[in-house]
């Protein structure tokens, strides 16, 4: 199949998740309700408010609806390290008694001495906090800006500028809470690895654009965590489909994971351009395209991240 047809296959027929969906909502619940509610007849809402007026609502609305979703992360990522910590039923738990119960034995011995470690460190990664206070931190969100903005002058690390990237406000470390540090380095990570594809999506450059586009920084929180909920990382080990198919990825390509990343970002802004979404719709997209990408790591043919269809749509 050329890249042609893949492209055109994902923007028209299957891009939708209508073509053979399988929709698993396990592990979603942060995502069930509507990002940002539903459109009204702007017009009959406005009546006798001018255009200002209206502008600022809408603003407002934006930043009620983003921090609501921040709240939800916030609330699962606390669950998830709960799970982990404390309960004898928990990963920690589980590890404790690893040596008397035989079932787990058996789980973890499946995984390569290599997968083992790669699944270790990515764990370590996904349970860093972004410190906003601390100096690597700091230099990292200094170099996402260098990436996306080159040649501009580099702004205080509180400024209204940030806004223009799609943080919710002028201090960007407000805004990764449960995406933690790990979202800051996909960000990197994808503006380095694949610059065109960034650019495209960080300016909003391609297919016909909603009114209001989502915010493109927080949506790249929001997609690590939906990643990380979709391989089922915060388990001893990833058992569902996507996941086993991703400990094969991870074993062959150590950056498996922020591959995948920029796939389902790249991915994400299709099914953002077929559905003609807006704001309100982003929960939507994001579940539409959790379905198409574990859909695709389903296929019996991937045997890594470019065998995916949905990687034709990164531009190299």
């Amino acid at each position: 199949m050329t890249s042609r047809n893949l492209r055109r296959r994902l923007h028209h027929g299957d891009v939708g998740g209508k073509v053979r969906e399988h929709f698993n909502t396990s592990g979603m619940e942060d995502l069930n309700e509507p990002l940002l509610g539903h459109h009204d007849d702007k017009h009959s809402e406005v009546q006798g408010q001018n255009l200002e007026d209206l502008w600022d609502s809408e603003r407002r609305k934006v930043q009620f609806h983003w921090t609501f979703v921040f709240s939800q992360l916030i609330a699962q990522w606390a669950q998830w390290l709960a799970n982990i910590v404390i309960g004898s039923g928990s990963l920690l738990g589980r590890l404790i008694s690893f040596g008397s119960n035989g079932q787990n034995k058996n789980t973890m011995a499946s995984l390569s001495p290599l997968q083992e470690e790669r699944l270790k460190y990515l764990k370590q990664r996904l349970e860093i906090p972004f410190d906003g206070a601390c100096a690597e931190h700091q230099d990292a969100l200094k170099q996402l800006w260098r990436l996306a903005y080159p040649g501009r002058e580099l702004p205080p690390l509180k400024s209204e500028l940030w806004k223009e990237m799609g943080w919710q406000g002028s201090d960007p470390s407000k805004d990764f809470r449960g995406g933690g540090y790990i979202s800051l380095e996909h960000l990197i990570f994808f503006a380095k690895k694949y610059p065109e594809s960034f650019q495209n999506l960080l300016h909003k450059k391609e297919g016909r654009r909603a009114e209001w586009e989502y915010p493109f920084a927080v949506a790249g929180i929001n997609i690590s965590f939906m990643l990380a909920q979709m391989l089922d990382l915060q388990s001893g080990k990833p058992n569902s489909v996507s996941g086993r198919r991703f400990l094969e990825l991870l074993g062959k390509d150590e950056m498996a994971f922020d591959n995948l990343y920029c796939i389902a970002f790249r991915m994400m802004d299709a099914q953002w351009l077929a559905k003609r979404a807006s704001y309100m719709e982003f929960n939507e997209v994001l579940k539409s395209t959790r379905t198409q990408l574990e859909r695709e790591l389903a296929l019996e043919d991937v045997s890594s991240f470019k065998d995916l269809p949905a990687y034709n749509l990164l531009d190299r």
